[in-house]
C-alpha cells in the first residue's frame, strides 16, 4: 500500500528538472498558467542563490506518495510597507491534478505560513474560469473577495481574475 499523504518540503536539486519542465513546458504548465517563454536560467540562478527559500519569495515541493507533484509558492505583497502579507499559489504536474493533492497542499501551506510568519493575511487569485482552484481555495477556508477585470494577459487576451483571502483569525475547515 502506498503512502498517499501530502507533505511539503524544501526543494532538492533532484526536483529541479521536473520543476523546470513544470514552469517552461506549455503541456506541463497547462492552459491557465502558460504566459509564454521566459529566461530558462532563472530557476537555476535562484536555486543557487537561496534554495528557492527567499525572504520575499519562496517555493516548497509538494510530495504525495513519495513523488514530486509540484510546488506551492508565496511572495510578499503589501499595500503599505508596514503591513505585508503573502500572495500564495500552487502548480502541480498534470498527473497530480484533480486528485485533491492541491487542496491538501494549500492547507499545509496556510498552516505553515501562519505558524512561521507574523502576517495576518494570505491572498490568492486565479482566473475566473479556473473553477477547480476556486473550489480548492474555498475548501481551505479562503473567502472570495471579488473579480478584478482584465488583470492578466494570457494567450492573446486580457483575463479576469478572482481574488481570495484568508485572515489569521478566520475559521478554517
Amino acid at each position: 500500500m502506498s503512502d498517499d499523504r501530502v507533505i511539503l518540503r524544501p526543494m532538492s536539486e533532484a526536483d529541479l528538472p521536473v520543476l523546470e519542465r513544470l514552469l517552461s513546458d506549455p503541456e506541463a504548465v497547462g492552459a491557465l498558467q502558460w504566459y509564454g517563454w521566459s529566461d530558462p536560467g532563472r530557476l537555476r540562478r535562484k536555486w543557487a542563490e537561496d534554495g528557492l527559500l527567499g525572504a520575499d519569495q519562496s517555493q516548497l515541493a509538494v510530495v504525495s506518495g513519495g513523488e514530486f507533484c509540484g510546488f506551492v509558492a508565496w511572495r510578499r505583497a503589501a499595500v503599505v510597507p508596514s503591513a505585508p502579507y503573502w500572495n500564495v499559489g500552487i502548480q502541480l504536474i498534470p498527473q497530480a491534478r484533480g486528485r485533491g493533492i492541491g487542496t491538501q497542499a494549500q492547507r499545509l501551506l496556510v498552516d505553515y505560513l501562519f505558524a512561521h510568519s507574523p502576517v495576518v493575511r494570505l491572498e490568492a487569485d486565479t482566473e475566473t474560469v479556473n473553477l477547480a482552484e476556486q473550489r480548492a481555495l474555498e475548501k481551505c477556508g479562503f473567502t472570495r473577495e471579488g473579480v478584478q477585470r482584465s488583470l492578466v494577459f494570457r494567450d492573446g487576451a486580457w483575463r479576469d481574475i478572482v481574488r481570495y483571502s484568508l485572515l489569521r483569525g478566520d475559521a478554517r475547515p
